[in-house]
Formats: structure tokens, C-alpha cells, sequence
């Protein structure tokens, strides 16, 4: 009798009991050719040894299942557990009523097919005990996909590998509170200068946080509070809280000096900065690190339930704790002087990615802190090309991926640039030019439909470019949908970001003023490319790559659609204030336009994508990365990409429904 094979997952994470547990509730399964697994048995695990298993729903193909010397020429075992409903494909529909009742799957031998058969209550049991059983055979896609990041990088896989595989992760979830935290020291701003820098040579510190003497009125620099229209409840509660209290740094006093104020009868309030930004205790050492990298600042102060400040969180300390490198990276791309210097601290983004990947870190939050480091690259860049002048009049943004901060690898460029009505410089049309290529030089490849600032439709003063988007929504036109797209994804790089806002304005004004049909139109994108409806070879060919009959494209077959699909909803709903897919998914689900599990699914669907997409990239010299061969992926891998391909599939059909787009 063939036995199983404990070094694959699920299996491979098996205590010794377990698995003679497992040995004694096996046997042996024979199915003929057309041969289908009666009701009674779909409440068991299978193992297809020898032949070929196809997972069919109300007579659609849904997925295949082969054993290790099928001619597809898998390296392992695929495995399946039939007491799995489709959920993905039934329950999950959330942009139409359920109208008929969740079916289970059907199982069918393509050909004479041998099986070993596990006893379902068995593995309930072991599930009961065994997380990380559990975790891989959940019925939830974001469960089995969290079991897939845990253990990707770890081939033995034991419990306590599996902890320390995942430290890094877990130290950014914790509470900025675990952190060792800076004592507090508060001045008043009528103090004196000298007054300060006493307190801080006693106390051993290098700043004291300042009390303002008048309240909010008296305060300077409110008027630059950031707008940005990505913040979150947390970053909102900093808009909040950081207006009480000012900062004074050692940085201050010299700067004093060198003003040649006396420090006995210069006032603290003259050179604190109160335009402070705050973290909360609750808040995750991963929110502290991307605001700290995002701003360019070392110290936040800590503010507990009642708004108390509780400490300072400083950026040493931080780093001690996290033992990572991003905010060296951040200070690398700030201290650049030149190209050469620039184009070091872009390598060390490469590094990063490729040392988070391994720790297991998930990938949204990777391509979050990318985003943030290579904006930070980009308005460097830029202040290394313009004058002063330009910076203040002109706003720097980008598009695509990378401005939804989805991108991983250095994708081709996307910017634009929007200029302030009735501002000129002789020299912008250079400046462009010396940017993109610029760019270029450092990695990150020209964009071959010139959605790029060095063209003149993509660097215009405000005005034109508003009335230009009017335009595209008025036009059927299929290249002025991909224009509106790129638009819908702007994110803020540098210079006057009430620019963007002003644009973002508008594309809600002109959306209002469209024909209701447009977004009907719109929507078609998502549905360009045909489904991946057969299993390996049968699949259909999406730029096929080297073997054409069996490379899946994971940007046609299912980024793509995820990505365009929520863009299309979001227009819809007006959901039109943030760029990034996740956020656009919390905006459908504050306006119940979408259930929170279905939001989860979707997104998590998609970071599986992007992940596998990286995964390629680490390991091939293939930068675009789009193709995998899915006879190189594990068992457990294949599975999650069949269940992920199906998430896509109902969501496509879930946008026919909902914008009736099967008919003429």
C-alpha cells in the first residue's frame, strides 16, 4: 500500500502521533476513467498517488489534481480536501443577491486514478490541536494564504523554525508601547533657550517638548498640516493630537547660536517646531516605521487613551528594537548629493525587498514601505534637477502601480507632473526630460505608452489638465480609459500637494457630470483577457512565455482584473480620495458597496499574486516577472493559486451581473 508522503504539506507538520493518527484513518481509493466520487465520500482528504482528478461546479470546470508521475510532470502530490464548499463562487457574492442555494463540488477521474482516502474526523482531530494543520486546510482563503507566507522560506518547517521564521513580522505588529520609550520633559515657551538646553544635558537627551504659550492661534506652520488623502483612522487621531505640544532639538539651539541669539533671553517658542506629529500607544511598531521614513523625523511622541504623552519613541531606539534597515535607507536617499550616491541607496531597496521576502514579511506591507522609500528617491531627484521655485509651484506625482503602492520590483515609470496656473519656467520641458532619464539610469524603466511627465500631456498647468479629464470622460475612446485609470491612481510624490487635491476634486465633479453609462464601459477592462478555465496544459495561453502551454500570466489572469474590478466599484461609489486597492476596498466597505469578508478575500487573493510575481523575480533574471510555471510551485502553493483563480473568476462574473455587461 502506498503511503503518505510526510514531507509534504499538509502533512509535513506532524507530531510522530500524529501522523500514526493519520496512517491508521488511510486506505486506499480506485475511481475507472469518468469514474466520480459518490456524496457519501466528499467528507475526506484525498491524495491522488497515480492519475488525474478533475473539480468541477454545476458541470464548469473548476481545477485539476494529479499524482507525482503524471505526464504534467509535478514534482509532488496534489492533494484535496472534498468537504471544502465553494464559497468563493457562491457565498461570497456581494454585488448581487444570492439567488441560489451553495452546491459542492464534484470530483471526476479523467483517468484510471489511485487515491489515498483520510478519514475527515481524523483530520478534524489533529486540526483541533494542530494550527498550523488547521491554518492550511481552512475553508478561508486569507487563513490558507497566511499558512503559505509562514512557511514559503522554510522547507523542514518544524514548530520552532516556524516561530523564529516569523519574528520579524511579528515584532512590526507589536505596540509601539513595547518599545523603550524617551522619558518626557515639557517646557514652557516662554522659557529661554539656555533653560532648555539645561533640562537636556541633565536628563541625557537631545530634545524637550515644548508647551505652547497661547494656544493654537499663536502657533506657526499650521497652514502646511498635511492633507494627504491616504490617512487612516490612526493618522488621523495624529492630526489631532499632534497640535498640543511643540518640539525643541539640540538641532534648534545651534541653529540659535549660529543666528547669534542669546540663549539666555531667546524664548524656546521662537525655534520649536509645533507642527509635531504623534503616535498612539495602541498603534504598531510598523505604523511608527512608515511614518518616521514617510516624514523624514526621529522622535514621536507617544500619547496613551486619555492623551497623555507617555514617552518618545526615537528612531534609534526604534531601530534597536526592529533590527532592520529602512529608516538607514531613508537616511542613505536623504544624504545623497548626486546620481552615484542616489543610485546606492536605490541597491539598498533591493536588498530590503529581497531580506523582508525571506523573513517571511507580508508583501502588502512590503510594497508599502517600497513605495514610501522610492517616493522618497523620486522627490530627491527632483531636488537635485529644480529650483526652489519649481518645487513650490508644481506638484510631482505618480501613477500605476507604484502609485497605488503595489509595486515591487522598480516598474516602469508612470509620473506626471501638475503645474499652478499662470506659472512658466522656460526650462520645465528639460527638467522633465532630465528626470525620466534620470530614472532610467537608476532602474526603473522608461514607460513604453509615455504616461511620463516628458510628455506635454502628462505636465500641464492645472487648468488644462482638469479639462483634460473631462475629456476622457466624455470620449469612448479605449486609450482614454487607461488614461483615466493611470489618473485614478495618482499619489502624491512632492511640491504643492493641493494640486492633486484640486484634481481629485475634479474627477469627482466630472464622474457626477458623465454619462451614467461610463463606468458601465469602464468596467469592460476588467474583463479583457479570457478566464483560466483548464488546469496546466489546459490552460488558457496568457502571454505563454517560454512554454506557452502551461505559464500563467499572474498580471492578466489575476492581478489585472482584481486591480481594475475594485477601481471600477470605487468610481462608482465615489470612493475616489485614495489610490491603493486596499484602501479603495475599506472605502467600498464603509459605503456597504462590499462585505468586509469579501473585501479580505479580494485582497488577499491579490497580495498572493504579487507575491508569486516576487518570488519569480528573486529567483529568475525575469524583472517583469508576470509568467509562472505552475509545475514548479509546491502542492500547497498550487492549491492557493486554484482558489485564487477562482476568487477572480466569480468576481468577473459578480461585474457582468452587476454592470449587465453580457448584454450589447
Amino acid at each position: 500500500m502506498p503511503h503518505l508522503d510526510f514531507s509534504q504539506p499538509p502533512f509535513d507538520v506532524l507530531s510522530l502521533a500524529e501522523r500514526q493518527s493519520i496512517r491508521k484513518n488511510t486506505q486506499i481509493r480506485y475511481l475507472a476513467k469518468n469514474e466520480s466520487l459518490p456524496a457519501e465520500e466528499l467528507q475526506c482528504l484525498y491524495v491522488v498517488i497515480k492519475g488525474q482528478i478533475e473539480q468541477s461546479l454545476d458541470g464548469e470546470f473548476v481545477a485539476s489534481y494529479v499524482g507525482s508521475n503524471h505526464a504534467d510532470g509535478l514534482n509532488n502530490n496534489d492533494w484535496f480536501d472534498s468537504r471544502r464548499l465553494p464559497e468563493s463562487l457562491a457565498k461570497d457574492n456581494q454585488l448581487e443577491p444570492e439567488s441560489t442555494a451553495i452546491q459542492p463540488y464534484q470530483f471526476r477521474a479523467n483517468e484510471e486514478t489511485l487515491l489515498l482516502q483520510v478519514a475527515g474526523t481524523a483530520i478534524d482531530k489533529i486540526s483541533a490541536q494542530n494550527h498550523l494543520v488547521r491554518q492550511m486546510l481552512s475553508d478561508k482563503l486569507p487563513e490558507r494564504l497566511k499558512a503559505l507566507r509562514q512557511r514559503r522560506h522554510n522547507k523542514t518547517l518544524d514548530p520552532a523554525s516556524y516561530t523564529n521564521q516569523q519574528e520579524v513580522q511579528q515584532i512590526m505588529l507589536q505596540p509601539v508601547i513595547d518599545v523603550h520609550l524617551l522619558p518626557v520633559h515639557i517646557v514652557d515657551a516662554n522659557d529661554s533657550l539656555y533653560e532648555a538646553a539645561r533640562i537636556m544635558t541633565k536628563a541625557g537627551l537631545k530634545h524637550v517638548l515644548v508647551q505652547p504659550l497661547h494656544g493654537l492661534d499663536s502657533l506657526d506652520g499650521l497652514d502646511d498640516l498635511d492633507s494627504s488623502n491616504d490617512l487612516d483612522s490612526s493618522q488621523t487621531a495624529q492630526l489631532e493630537t499632534r497640535l498640543l505640544l511643540g518640539i525643541l532639538t539640540d538641532t534648534d539651539i545651534c541653529r540659535a547660536v549660529s543666528d547669534k541669539q542669546d540663549p539666555a533671553t531667546t524664548l524656546c517658542q521662537r525655534y520649536a517646531n509645533f507642527n509635531l506629529r504623534t503616535i498612539k500607544a495602541s498603534d504598531e511598531i510598523g505604523d511608527a516605521l512608515l511614518t518616521m521614513t514617510r516624514y523624514r523625523i526621529h522622535r514621536l511622541p507617544v500619547i496613551d487613551k486619555s492623551g497623555d504623552v507617555v514617552g518618545v519613541l526615537g528612531q534609534s531606539d526604534m531601530l534597536a528594537h526592529i533590527g532592520h534597515h529602512s529608516q538607514l535607507i531613508s537616511i542613505q536617499i536623504e544624504q545623497a548629493q548626486d546620481l552615484s550616491s542616489l543610485d546606492t541607496a536605490v541597491e539598498l531597496i533591493g536588498r530590503y525587498i529581497r531580506a523582508q521576502h525571506h523573513n517571511g514579511v507580508k508583501i502588502g506591507n512590503i510594497s508599502r514601505m517600497v513605495q514610501t522609500l522610492n517616493a522618497q528617491v523620486f522627490t530627491k531627484l527632483w531636488q537635485l534637477i529644480v529650483p526652489d521655485e519649481v518645487m513650490a509651484n508644481t506638484c510631482l506625482i505618480v501613477m500605476g502601480s507604484e502609485g497605488r503602492g503595489e509595486q515591487i520590483m522598480r516598474t516602469d515609470q508612470d509620473n506626471a507632473l501638475i503645474i499652478r496656473d499662470g506659472y512658466t519656467h522656460p526650462d520645465l520641458a528639460q527638467f522633465a526630460d532630465t528626470f525620466n532619464s534620470h530614472l532610467a539610469t537608476l532602474g526603473y524603466p522608461l514607460c513604453d505608452g509615455n504616461i511620463m511627465m516628458t510628455n506635454p500631456m502628462w505636465r500641464q498647468p492645472l487648468k488644462q489638465f482638469t479639462a483634460q479629464i473631462g475629456l476622457w470622460f466624455r470620449n469612448s475612446d479605449p486609450m482614454h480609459g487607461i488614461y483615466l485609470s493611470a489618473i485614478l491612481d495618482g499619489e502624491y510624490v512632492c511640491g504643492d500637494e493641493s494640486l492633486l487635491t484640486q484634481v481629485r476634486q475634479h474627477l469627482e465633479l466630472a464622474h457626477q457630470q458623465a454619462d451614467p453609462m461610463f463606468v458601465r464601459q469602464f468596467a469592460r477592462a476588467a474583463l479583457q483577457f479570457g478566464d483560466v478555465n483548464q488546469w496546466w496544459q489546459k490552460f488558457v495561453p496568457l502571454l505563454g512565455g517560454k512554454s506557452a502551454s502551461s505559464d500563467i500570466d499572474l498580471k492578466k489572469a489575476g492581478i489585472f482584473p482584481l486591480v481594475h474590478g475594485i477601481r471600477t466599484l470605487a468610481l462608482e461609489n465615489n470612493v475616489l480620495d485614495v489610490p491603493s486597492t486596499k484602501a479603495r476596498l475599506k472605502g467600498l466597505v464603509q459605503v456597504d458597496a462590499m462585505t468586509q469578508e469579501r473585501a479580505d478575500t479580494l485582497l488577499e487573493a491579490l497580495e498572493f499574486f504579487m507575491a508569486q510575481r516576487l518570488s519569480v523575480a528573486l529567483s529568475t533574471d525575469d524583472k517583469h516577472a508576470r509568467q509562472v510555471d505552475p509545475t514548479t510551485l509546491t502542492a500547497l502553493e498550487r492549491d492557493l493559486l486554484k482558489e485564487c483563480l477562482a476568487v477572480v473568476k466569480s468576481f468577473k462574473n459578480q461585474l457582468r451581473q452587476h454592470y449587465q455587461l453580457e448584454i450589447a
